[in-house]
């Protein structure tokens, strides 16, 4: 049996146990209501609307049907479960009052057969706890975008009344503002993928910045390489040390360059570097004969002129705080794969004056394309750990910055891209990564990368 008829049976499957919790749960509130009300007028419309409230949760699994997306439609499925919810609540407390105040002897009715009434209570609640688990439980392990914060307030305020309808209302805002932001995206993908915006000449060689690997379970550049791949870009990674000297990750850089030509079978690689990979890429190319193998340097959120806070706190914390703080650094990136991690030696080379020595002996290479990019976080609070606890400090130093590299630091090359967007988040130096992978308005990342990488192929790189 194939494997897309295996796929098709679970999908019937699966639609046809939706069918059963969702009017299978309805019906049977509607029914135990219908016995306890003895108007036969009311009941059509009773069974009509119970059917629609049902159909609202059920659509949800029929949503973009032609996207290859099995996330985002469970994702939608779930939503409309738990509109359905709501739908379904708000239409048992009018029902249930209809009941009591404007039948015909409706309080008198409801009290002598009070048994009666609270066994269809408890069937009416146990369909609606059904529909909401069947909801919850798929947003909850589908959403990217609810992230743990809105898990964990959804976990510690479900049993605190009217709190809860709040929380679920939020994250019923963030999943539907997800759904909506990635069908669109999709929908685009779909309409340009055989155009290959990002098949470039040579492969693209992503080098990370500091204090991170190039895990293979945990990509440091988000959901950008996948964006790249899936319009033709070959994407490699640098894979040097989470923390040494920009010189000491020159020189493994060169040698890296140099292999992923052989791998890919080019002349030359397009490096895209993020933050301190920038520097240990420049030193590559002019220090250690990298030049002849590179077509092109962008470098994001790199401080090429150092970060001014990084002169300060290395002056202001006292050397046993320092030595601690590194020796527990490069004790765990030891054993996360790190051959020879030196957590002072990395820092140190982001200072100020360590930057300013470096560019003085680290002359541009005339056979590489050099080109920079930054953002601008617009305050503290918009940004996520650590950016926005260093912001302030950042700014005080350094002036407008992205929460952790000061604006005059970026530039480099021969074109600068200044990236900002209105209002009170801001893009963060996190976000040019996608370390989040979030989605918010004003500035798609992804899409971003895309484009740049398209205008480097476009310049025959």
């Amino acid at each position: 049996m194939s494997t897309e008829i295996i796929n098709n049976m679970k999908n019937v499957l699966v639609i046809i146990i939706d069918i059963f919790i969702v009017i299978g749960s309805f019906l049977a509130s509607c029914t135990h209501i219908l016995r306890q009300l003895d108007a036969d007028f009311y009941r059509p419309f009773i069974i009509a609307g119970w059917i629609i409230v049902a159909l609202v949760a059920l659509s949800g699994r029929f949503a973009y049907p032609k996207l290859n997306s099995k996330r985002l439609n469970v994702l939608r499925a779930g939503w409309h479960h738990l509109l359905a919810f709501g739908i379904g609540v708000l239409s048992l407390i009018v029902l249930f009052a209809y009941a009591a105040f404007f039948a015909p002897d409706g309080i008198m009715r409801i009290w002598t057969n009070m048994s009666g009434w609270l066994i269809t209570l408890a069937y009416s609640i146990l369909a609606e706890a059904i529909v909401f688990w069947s909801g919850m439980l798929r947003i909850f392990f589908s959403s990217e975008q609810l992230r743990v914060k809105w898990r964990i307030i959804a976990i510690l305020c479900g049993l605190i009344p009217f709190v809860n309808l709040y929380v679920l209302y939020k994250m019923m805002r963030i999943t539907d503002r997800e759904i909506r932001y990635e069908h669109n995206r999709i929908a685009r993908q779909n309409e340009r993928k055989d155009d290959k915006l990002c098949q470039t000449k040579y492969p693209i060689l992503l080098v990370h910045g500091i204090f991170f690997r190039d895990f293979d379970y945990m990509n440091y550049w988000g959901r950008i390489p996948k964006a790249l791949k899936e319009n033709g870009a070959e994407i490699y990674y640098g894979e040097q040390v989470s923390s040494d000297s920009v010189d000491s990750n020159g020189k493994y850089l060169a040698m890296r360059i140099r292999h992923v030509c052989e791998l890919a079978g080019s002349e030359k690689v397009n490096i895209i570097a993020h933050s301190k990979g920038g520097l240990d890429t420049r030193c590559a190319i002019s220090k250690y004969g990298a030049d002849k193998y590179v077509a092109s340097l962008t470098t994001v959120s790199t401080p090429h002129r150092g970060c001014e806070f990084a002169d300060y706190l290395l002056n202001k914390i006292p050397k046993k705080q320092q030595d601690a703080i590194a020796s527990m650094y490069n004790n765990l990136y030891r054993k996360l794969g790190d051959e020879k991690p030196d957590f002072m030696r990395g820092v140190s080379d982001l200072t100020f004056s360590a930057c300013s020595k470096f560019n003085e002996e680290t002359p541009d290479s005339e056979n590489v394309y050099y080109q920079s990019v930054g953002s601008r976080q617009n305050r503290a609070t918009a940004g996520r750990f650590p950016m926005n606890v260093s912001f302030p400090l950042v700014k005080h130093f350094d002036g407008e910055n992205d929460g952790l590299v000061g604006k005059k630091s970026f530039p480099w090359g021969e074109k600068f891209t200044y990236l900002s967007i209105e209002g009170k988040r801001g893009i963060s130096h996190g976000d040019m990564i996608d370390l989040n992978r979030e989605n918010f308005d004003g500035f798609d990342v992804r899409e971003f990368y895309i484009d740049l990488v398209n205008d480097l192929k476009n310049m025959g790189f």
